[in-house]
C-alpha cells in the first residue's frame, strides 16, 4: 500500500519546525496579517534569521503574502493567502483532536511561555 501523495506534500511544508505555528499565529490575528516585529515577539523561542527564511519559505510557497508599504518610512508585514488561509482552516480539526488527546502544560496567568 502506498500513502497519499498529497498528504505527504502537506507534510513537506507542516514537518519543517514554525511553519504550522507561523500559519496558526498569522490566521489568529486581526486581517490574518502581522508586522515581523510581532510575530519575533509573540512566537517564543524563534530566532530572527529563522523566522525570516520560514516566511520566505511561506511565500515561495505562496502560504504568506509579503506586503511592503511606503510612506513616511517603509512597513513591512505579512499575510496569509487564500492558500494559506485554507491550509490554517485545516488545522482546526488538528488542534481539536489535541485539546482531546494530548496533555499541555499551560502557563498560568502572568507567567511566560
Amino acid at each position: 500500500m502506498q500513502t497519499c501523495p498529497y498528504i505527504e506534500a502537506s507534510f513537506q511544508i507542516l514537518g519543517k519546525k514554525w511553519n504550522g505555528q507561523i500559519i496558526h499565529y498569522l490566521s489568529l490575528c486581526e486581517n490574518q496579517t502581522a508586522h515581523f516585529s510581532e510575530m519575533k515577539r509573540d512566537l517564543k523561542g524563534i530566532t530572527s534569521r529563522a523566522l525570516s527564511m520560514k516566511l520566505s519559505e511561506l511565500a515561495d510557497e505562496e502560504l504568506v503574502e509579503k506586503l511592503v508599504e511606503s510612506g513616511s518610512f517603509v512597513t513591512i508585514s505579512y499575510k496569509l493567502s487564500e492558500k494559506g488561509r485554507a491550509l490554517a482552516n485545516s488545522l482546526k480539526p488538528i488542534q481539536e483532536w489535541a485539546q482531546q488527546y494530548m496533555e499541555v502544560k499551560l502557563p498560568m496567568e502572568g507567567e511566560e511561555n
